[in-house]
């Protein structure tokens, strides 16, 4: 199912490996500019711009277990694209390993998130425990709150509605500054708590996480990374570039606080076409320093 791997410091077979990353090059209900697809390779790529060691953590990649299973293949629909997503992140879950997947455009999210909430309920249902559920926590620069797009159900626009409707109803959305006014009317509507690029620039990131952290119940967090929460003067490389989003700076202070408590991690919507590499660049480092982040954290733990 999957291509050969290429990230040149995940050294480690599948059978030793606790993180697996995976490339789903799909991008077939892109909006605005399509070419996601060439993410994941293009992050391979990158990735050889950096050392193994990372000060900050006093870690080195090559010391943690992490494997890279290549690409999925990828039909044309979206229906069945996250059916066979959905089954190989829960063979993954099944074998006890992390996953990391590489976008891709963010409709893609709903997969690996309900296979997630799906395996924890069942471990818990074995252990005699009522179901502790997953809390979806988003970086985005868009509310995604459709219930569909241009006759598409499980468009990229419409992923964070779904996910909360027939997911889980724990979710925070951090960096948002887009969406119709009925999106924006749903979220006030039924509470859902949105934390938007402004009340970021205005209360300060660490504020803004301080929060976060006691909205979330438990340490069973799906984090997802939509690199279009960063402002495209640092990130110009994708599908929906919005304006006056994050810093990269802001963004890694949330993956280091929350790395620790998750279960399960992407970064989608890379157009790597759009610049000249450093999208793929700053996604690169961005998904190393999760994983440093989520080491050091259980680490310490």
């Amino acid at each position: 199912m999957f291509s050969l791997p290429s990230f040149y410091d995940a050294v480690y077979e599948y059978e030793d490996a606790e993180y697996v990353i995976f490339g789903v090059p799909f991008d077939c209900t892109s909006s605005y500019r399509a070419g996601s697809r060439w993410a994941p390779d293009e992050m391979r790529k990158a990735c050889m711009n950096f050392e193994t060691y990372d000060y900050y953590h006093r870690s080195d990649m090559t010391d943690i277990l992490v494997h890279d299973a290549g690409n999925m293949d990828t039909p044309v629909s979206a229906d069945d694209m996250l059916s066979e997503l959905y089954e190989e992140v829960a063979g993954l879950l099944d074998d006890g390993k992390f996953p990391i997947m590489l976008g891709g455009e963010h409709s893609l999210s709903y997969a690996p998130v309900k296979a997630c909430r799906d395996y924890y309920e069942r471990k818990d249902r074995e252990e005699g425990k009522d179901p502790e559920g997953i809390t979806f926590l988003v970086l985005d620069a868009h509310l995604d709150m459709r219930t569909d797009f241009r006759g598409v159900k499980y468009n990229h626009a419409c992923v964070s509605r779904h996910i909360i409707e027939e997911v889980t109803p724990k979710y925070v959305t951090i960096g948002v500054r887009s969406g119709p006014e009925e999106e924006w009317d749903y979220m006030e509507e039924h509470g859902i708590p949105f934390y938007t690029s402004d009340d970021v620039d205005e209360r300060g990131i660490k504020e803004i996480i301080k929060e976060v952290s006691e909205k979330i119940e438990g340490d069973r967090i799906y984090l997802s990374l939509d690199m279009d929460v960063i402002d495209p003067a640092y990130c110009a490389g994708l599908g929906t570039p919005e304006p006056f989003g994050l810093s990269p700076r802001e963004v890694r202070e949330v993956l280091r606080v929350f790395a620790p408590k998750t279960i399960g991690f992407d970064i989608v919507e890379i157009a790597p076409e759009y610049d000249f590499g450093n999208s793929a660049l700053l996604a690169t480092k961005l998904m190393r320093e999760f994983i440093f982040a989520r080491e050091a954290g259980r680490k310490k733990a």
